[in-house]
């Protein structure tokens, strides 16, 4: 009794994994699927040369001037593509460990060619993604983006902290925006 129960169990099993499969193997694979039609995601931008001071300069007025806007008590650096600081500001009052976290905010966007937000994001997700705090020198958090120059390469990246992540970004943008 209990061996034909479960053999029935085995039947139904079979026949659910089965109803879920395609009909044949023509139609599997003329039928797209999400994964075959989606197109792979847009390549980081490459390196170019580094950031000039003049438009480093432009970039932190712009970004000092919207930490100024909001009163954020920032740390703002400002790196080449080479990840190497150019420039750096701290506002007054702003905490000291925000001084280490700006740098390295700035120097992961530009060493991962992406916003700090992305790693911040992926790492939230948890599972394999954890793995990114494992690498050395790896700042995964909102508020360090590239500088990309006119030329669509990688001059440079700005990181900003002090403040909530999401308005660090606010300050970092704007000064990313300003060096174009």
């Amino acid at each position: 009794m209990a061996h034909d129960r479960c053999a029935r169990i085995a039947i139904v099993l079979t026949g659910t994994i089965l109803a879920s499969l395609p009909l044949s193997a023509a139609h599997a694979q003329t039928t797209p699927t999400a994964q075959t039609t989606a197109a792979p995601p847009a390549a980081p931008p490459a390196y170019g040369l580094g950031i000039s001071l003049d438009a480093a300069k432009k970039a932190m007025a712009a970004a000092e001037a919207e930490a100024r806007k909001n009163s954020w008590p920032v740390a703002i650096a400002i790196v080449d593509s080479a990840a190497r600081l150019v420039m750096f500001v701290k506002i007054d009052n702003t905490q000291h460990g925000s001084v280490d976290i700006a740098i390295g905010k700035a120097t992961t966007a530009v060493n991962l060619r992406r916003p700090t937000k992305a790693l911040q994001d992926s790492i939230g997700q948890g599972g394999s993604n954890l793995r990114m705090l494992a690498v050395p020198g790896v700042m995964p958090l909102e508020g360090g983006v590239p500088i990309v120059g006119a030329d669509g390469k990688i001059i440079g990246g700005i990181g900003v902290s002090g403040v909530m992540s999401n308005q660090d970004a606010q300050v970092a943008e704007a000064g990313a925006n300003a060096a174009k």
